[in-house]
């Protein structure tokens, strides 16, 4: 895989479209230099196959850009790619600026909820550093927001993220919101898998294209790595979704936009009539591309144009 291949048509803002500047990454992160290698173009790079070196990787981006430290996951916790989580955010931006006169909110006042925090808490620490939003951050996995917690506590972050344990493994927004409280927005990476051996058939077509020898391993580690509810959930992302938009109803005066990474354009058909059954008002899909891997944005609200523009002024 080459490097250039990772920064095709990433969002304009986004700080990831170059190629990564090895020498100041490994200058701040001197960890990161046993994983630099040339590539037969001349190109100084990484071996993305390798969990340990996406993980290093990660964190010198993370220290370099947003001014992260100390930030770590443990063994076989979802390694995020940070130009695509990133560009997540910066589209989300351009969402909430089309109400707002054309101008991104930022500040504390731009409250967004992060269904699925995960260990990583990668949603937060990019956001609030990029644009200065609070966060309330949920997972039902409470070992992952154990440590999700450390990374906040070690870089003072605790008034910036709340995270909360959801506890019911199928509700999404119920048990963890409450009626008074309001959210500009809600984002979630949702389980793309129905099953534990789609994933893996997902991780062998991942090491194909990395020109990896898939016959060598059976059952390969994600590069990303992933944890079961990380990775798959019964019925998959267009149940999940589903579900989602059910329970986006009762909260519908509580949230300007709802909105949910879609990995496969074949569920877009499902949640469309998910939405027109919900009786949402507006919905966007939002392309994204990070090289060889499309995904989508799905965004939805229950606000007309006047009322979209009105909640600013609350």
């Amino acid at each position: 895989m080459s490097q250039a291949a990772t920064k095709d048509n990433l969002h304009p803002r986004n700080l990831h479209r170059g190629r990564y500047d090895f020498a100041q990454l490994v200058a701040g992160s001197p960890e990161l230099a046993e994983f630099v290698k040339v590539n037969e173009h001349g190109n100084e790079t990484i071996d993305f196959a390798d969990p340990s070196a996406v993980k290093a990787l990660n964190r010198a981006l993370l220290k370099h850009h947003y001014g992260i430290k100390d930030w770590d996951i443990p063994a076989q916790y979802l390694c995020p790619p940070i130009p695509g989580r990133a560009d997540y955010l910066h589209y989300l931006a351009d969402l909430l600026s089309e109400s707002n006169g054309g101008n991104i909110p930022c500040g504390k006042s731009v409250r967004v909820l992060d269904i699925g925090v995960g260990a990583n808490c990668i949603y937060p620490l990019i956001g609030h550093a990029t644009y200065g939003w609070q966060f309330v951050g949920t997972d039902v996995d409470a070992a992952a927001l154990k440590n999700a917690q450390r990374i906040l506590d070690a870089n003072q972050l605790s008034d910036a993220v709340e995270l909360r344990l959801q506890e019911s493994p199928t509700a999404i927004f119920a048990g963890v919101t409450y009626p008074d409280e309001f959210f500009d927005l809600t984002l979630c990476n949702p389980p793309f898998h129905a099953s534990l051996a789609e994933a893996r058939h997902g991780s062998q077509r991942k090491w194909k294209n990395l020109g990896k020898e898939s016959n060598k391993h059976k059952n390969p580690v994600l590069n990303f790595g992933g944890q079961n509810l990380e990775l798959c959930c019964e019925g998959g992302e267009e149940a999940f979704v589903s579900r989602m938009i059910e329970e986006s109803v009762p909260g519908h005066s509580n949230c300007l936009w709802f909105t949910t990474l879609i990995s496969k354009s074949s569920t877009l058909p499902h949640v469309y009539r998910a939405l027109k059954y919900a009786g949402a008002t507006d919905n966007r899909t939002i392309e994204m591309s990070q090289g060889q891997k499309k995904s989508r944005i799905l965004a939805w609200t229950f606000m007309d144009k006047q009322q979209q523009r009105d909640w600013w002024k609350r």
